[in-house]
């Protein structure tokens, strides 16, 4: 494998406020690992379904992993501002992944969930990424599994993100 050239300090930093070359280090694989996992994520789409983008299936991935939820919290999720989730939901619900209903606990407010076809999608995409991921891994050495293993799962915490489910109960992101 070559060699990786170090990472050049921001321009404008100093050495009081420069990150560690550690933390250099880190950023740069975990931006190399994002994408290829963006790679392996837009493929097992693409298998699935060509006519959802990337966001799209976050949004459906999202409601699939927490829940129905109103379009403020949607938004929250996505970091998007309500007006772009909601267009995004109209999208979806006329392709028939979506659906609008009623909150049972407040008449006022609409839950945006997943329909049985988008949760197909979800689930199909998931599997077929699941499978692709699982080839690169069988190709790391045996011995940085367990590290990668600990490293990622402190990283999805640290963003809070939910841990993807068995392929046996569900499908995640």
């Amino acid at each position: 494998m070559p060699k990786r050239a170090p990472i050049a300090a921001h321009p404008h930093s100093t050495d009081d406020d420069a990150p560690s070359d550690a933390a250099d280090e880190v950023v740069t694989a975990v931006l190399t690992a994002s994408r290829l996992l963006v790679a392996v994520s837009a493929r097992s789409l693409a298998s699935v379904e060509d006519t959802l983008t990337l966001p799209q299936f976050r949004m459906l991935v999202v409601l699939d992993s927490r829940g129905p939820m109103n379009i403020s919290r949607l938004g929250e999720h996505l970091d998007v501002i309500p007006s772009t989730a909601m267009r995004m939901v109209d999208r979806l619900v006329a392709a028939g992944m979506l659906q609008r209903e009623p909150s049972p606990a407040n008449r006022r407010e609409t839950l945006i969930s997943l329909t049985g076809a988008g949760r197909r999608v979800v689930h199909e995409a998931t599997e077929r990424r699941r499978a692709e991921i699982a080839r690169i891994v069988d190709a790391m050495p045996p011995a940085q599994r367990a590290g990668l293993v600990k490293a990622l799962q402190a990283f999805s915490d640290a963003g809070g993100e939910p841990l993807a489910r068995e392929p046996h109960t569900g499908a995640g992101w």
